[in-house]
């Protein structure tokens, strides 16, 4: 009996994807193992793994179609002792006509759609040639694409005001909900997506300036969601300190000869990650969520490091970076980046954290405040190292000094909690030798 080859559930949170690549084709033979199609999730590009041996019998959706829903049918497989020419009829005719054919449907209803809401506008339309408008009236119009000649003014001589294009919009309003009724019923999924893009445009003039537009992918759009939802939902505060690095790059010299046999390599930010693991274990408070209706205290310390991919950002995660060696976070981290930005981390490489790093310091960036990433309750921002005069065991000198941010999630974490968090934080930095002790 032929195998149907589901979109799978990638991540806790997928809902859909994009099929972004297939690997195989029609009439391909493939053995449990071998990657079948690069699958986009709303955070990475992931490769996905026949689970069967077979022949491939169909593709039923193609490369780059965007919003699979999970479990849909997107390719259908021969066992060994099968036909593969066979049952390939019945696949292809199932799947595709519930799946591939209704959403192409889609655009029909997008175009026909504002038919019926030009013409009620027109046959309002006979009211001269020369349109009176106030200037609001002619902002509003700019903004919803109503073109002012098929108005009726109701204000002095037939001046057009604000009032009558909120009658314009009220009296369109209906029109879609019209025409989308007997489309939902020959096809729901494109219904059900066609009316998001709309508004969109309509919303967003462009003012005649030239422009290309980008498609989001999905983890861009995971972050602004999300992102959107951190600043919308999360009490922030913020508190700097400047740390003083000389002692702290010292080591961190003497520390790679050491370990110039083994190949590894530490970076500042290696030692930073490791200072904020043992500054959240020495104040346990700020390792914490914030949820609902209850504090979640964790026991371990799981560092999300910011890494920039070409898809956008993401947080691959060193889980218990308190209790790991410097050496094995700088390892550990070069992989877990590079994974990031090729796109193929695993959800188990990027989901979860306990606190979170973010590092522009090598771009110059002096300070910055950093945005929560939820469900955690703090973040710290890095900025660069700079030398600047600073008062070293009571005098005035030069010192190699960075500004660090951290954002705290004011529901979970006081503000004297998150103090005492960034001066064990500092204190780690300028007294390094506690970070391998």
């Amino acid at each position: 009996m032929p195998i149907a080859i589901k979109m799978p559930a990638l991540s806790p949170t997928m809902e859909e994807g994009t099929l972004a690549k297939w690997l195989v084709k029609a009439g391909d033979k493939v053995a449990s193992g071998d990657i079948l199609a690069e699958i986009e999730t709303d955070k990475a590009t992931m490769e996905f793994e026949a689970v069967d041996e077979g022949t491939v019998v169909s593709i039923d959706i193609a490369a780059g179609t965007e919003g699979v829903k999970v479990g849909t049918v997107i390719a259908t497989i021969a066992g060994e002792d099968e036909d593969a020419a066979a049952p390939a009829p019945a696949p292809v005719a199932a799947a595709p006509a519930a799946k591939v054919v209704e959403v192409p449907a889609a655009p029909a209803p997008v175009v026909a759609a504002p038919a019926p809401v030009a013409a009620p506008i027109a046959a309002a339309a006979p009211s001269g040639d020369r349109v009176v408008a106030s200037p609001l009236a002619k902002r509003i119009a700019a903004g919803k694409g109503i073109d002012l000649a098929s108005v009726k003014g109701s204000g002095p001589n037939g001046r057009i005001v604000k009032a009558d294009l909120d009658a314009v919009s009220a009296t369109s309003a209906p029109a879609p909900v019209a025409v989308a009724a007997p489309v939902a019923a020959v096809a729901p999924v494109a219904a059900a997506q066609a009316p998001a893009p709309a508004p969109v445009a309509a919303a967003v003039p462009d003012f005649g300036i030239p422009y290309e537009a980008t498609k989001l992918n999905n983890v861009r759009k995971t972050i602004a969601r999300r992102l959107t939802e951190a600043k919308q939902t999360i009490p922030h505060i913020y508190l700097t300190v400047d740390v003083q690095l000389d002692a702290l790059l010292k080591l961190r010299g003497q520390l790679n000869k050491a370990l110039e046999a083994q190949g590894v390599k530490l970076s500042v930010n290696d030692l930073l990650i490791k200072a904020l693991a043992k500054a959240l274990v020495q104040v346990p408070n700020c390792n914490v969520s914030f949820a609902g209706d209850e504090l979640r205290t964790f026991s371990r310390v799981d560092i999300s490091v910011a890494v920039a991919a070409p898809s956008g950002l993401i947080t691959p995660i060193i889980k218990d970076a308190g209790a790991k060696s410097v050496s094995a976070i700088a390892t550990e981290m070069k992989t877990l980046a590079g994974k990031a930005r090729e796109g193929k981390l695993q959800p188990q490489e990027y989901q979860g954290g306990t606190a979170s790093l973010s590092n522009l310091g090598m771009f110059g960036i002096k300070q910055f405040d950093a945005v929560i990433n939820p469900p955690q309750a703090m973040i710290l921002a890095v900025g660069t190292g700079e030398q600047r005069p600073y008062v070293v065991d009571g005098a005035l000198a030069v010192a190699t000094v960075m500004s660090v941010t951290g954002s705290f999630d004011h529901r979970a974490i006081d503000g004297a909690d998150g103090a005492a968090l960034m001066q064990a934080f500092k204190g780690l930095v300028e007294n390094p030798l506690g970070l391998v002790a």
